[in-house]
């Protein structure tokens, strides 16, 4: 299977529209991940476009998404659990990443998805791959825009960031 995984679209205020690389990284993917902040529900329209859309609203997101997706949940894709959250709640004092992790601390999972920094990462940590795609149309202090791929195989599940230029 392979997934999309995309977080911090903030549209319209960032973009218009998808930008052209996500719609060119996306294409023939098996599921798109949105893990918050989408701000608009066009979003999901767009991304629907493309492939079946899963996610978790973010602190930018007005009740229609909260309440179509939730802030934090768990899929079972193949044979894997995974772990869906924006990362900004609820630990006061802890980073994006460790808000994530903690926001699992309870749970038996193979990955945990999140977003809010617009910090691409990609590493392992207790044998959990933490995976943050960046940003597709804010990137913030970042050089370059982001999305991620994954892709769950028998071996385990392989993760990469795709960088791009422009918005547009």
């Amino acid at each position: 299977m392979i997934i999309g995984v995309i977080s911090d679209t903030h549209m319209p205020r960032s973009a218009k529209r998808l930008p052209s690389a996500v719609i060119k990284a996306f294409g023939g993917v098996d599921l798109i991940l949105h893990l918050g902040d989408w701000v608009t529900i066009d979003v999901y329209e767009q991304l629907a476009a493309l492939a079946p859309v899963e996610g978790i609203a973010g602190n930018n997101d007005p009740g229609e998404i909260i309440d179509r997706f939730g802030h934090r949940k768990i899929l079972t894709l193949d044979t894997y659990r995974i772990g869906l959250v924006h990362g900004h709640t609820p630990f006061a004092g802890r980073t994006t990443e460790e808000k994530a992790q903690l926001s699992f601390k309870e749970d038996r999972l193979d990955a945990i998805l999140f977003g809010h920094s617009h910090q691409p990462l990609l590493k392992q940590s207790g044998g959990v791959l933490l995976f943050n795609p960046g940003s597709a149309a804010d990137k913030r202090r970042e050089t370059r825009y982001s999305v991620g791929i994954l892709e769950l195989r028998e071996s385990g599940i392989e993760a990469r960031h795709i960088f791009y230029d422009s918005k547009e």
